[in-house]
């Protein structure tokens, strides 16, 4: 089994920054690529940013030049830097990993549980 677990999440004001964590862990044999989205109340799941094993990135177009993905010196984990946060970020925002179990095997899809960003002045 493979567990993925956010951290990091908070309440910031209107124009602050927070890092958000991803780490996976488990019977992991390689992750092909893992995104975050996030979900405000009365939304539905939108996607934020990916980073793929090969370290291509891409981007909602309302993060673009303030969020970015970027992976962890520790064994897979992966970060989401947000500057300049803005009151329409404020959501629960969700890791994505697409995981091998073991060699040849399918992309299996994993999802964490959440961390809240709250964003407030």
């Amino acid at each position: 089994q493979v567990q993925v677990v956010e951290s990091g999440g908070g309440l910031v004001q209107p124009g602050g920054s927070l890092r958000l964590s991803c780490a996976a862990s488990g019977r992991i044999y390689s992750i092909t690529a893992v995104g975050w989205y996030r979900q405000a109340p009365g939304k539905e799941r939108e996607f934020v940013a990916r980073i793929t094993s090969g370290d291509n990135t891409n981007y909602a177009d309302s993060v673009k030049g303030r969020f970015t993905i970027s992976r962890g010196s520790a064994k897979n984990t992966v970060y989401l830097q947000m500057n300049s946060l803005k009151f329409e970020d404020a959501a629960d925002y969700y890791c994505h990993a697409l995981v091998k179990t073991f060699a040849g095997s399918y992309d299996i899809n994993y999802w964490g549980k959440g961390t809240l960003v709250t964003v407030s002045s």
